[in-house]
């Protein structure tokens, strides 16, 4: 049991891991998001490691996002701007990549339900209106 139990925290740092690397890679290169990325890196961290977990979530740059998140299930107005620009951005360069109809079809349903969640969010306490 005791194997298992350390076994399972070690593959959640990985996933952590793994996921904080892509948001890092993410903030340089813009059609891949970061956010989520960090929101999962929260995510495996909590479960496997607290004092990663705690770094990511105190980072000055990297945890506003995930304490909004975590604490108001909150989205910041930028957040949701930068999100609507990549998937908006994205969609357009299928389609003028010529990406098969079907793709572009499938992508639609997929790009119009993230969006309709994330722009849904509330905002956090510090963003909304009195």
């Amino acid at each position: 049991m005791l194997r298992r139990n350390r076994l399972m925290r070690l593959l959640w740092m990985a996933g952590g891991l793994v996921s904080l690397v892509l948001g890092i890679i993410g903030i340089a290169l813009p059609l891949l998001p970061t956010t989520p990325f960090l929101l999962l890196a929260a995510f495996c961290f909590a479960r496997g490691s607290r004092k990663l977990h705690r770094w990511l979530v105190e980072h000055p740059r990297l945890g506003p996002p995930i304490r909004d998140w975590e604490t108001y299930r909150a989205i910041s107005k930028r957040g949701k701007t930068l999100a609507m620009i990549a998937i908006v951005a994205v969609f357009l360069i299928s389609i003028v990549a010529g990406v098969a109809t079907y793709v572009i079809a499938i992508q639609a349903v997929v790009l119009s339900a993230v969006s309709l969640f994330i722009l849904t969010r509330p905002h956090p306490p510090h963003e909304r209106w009195n």
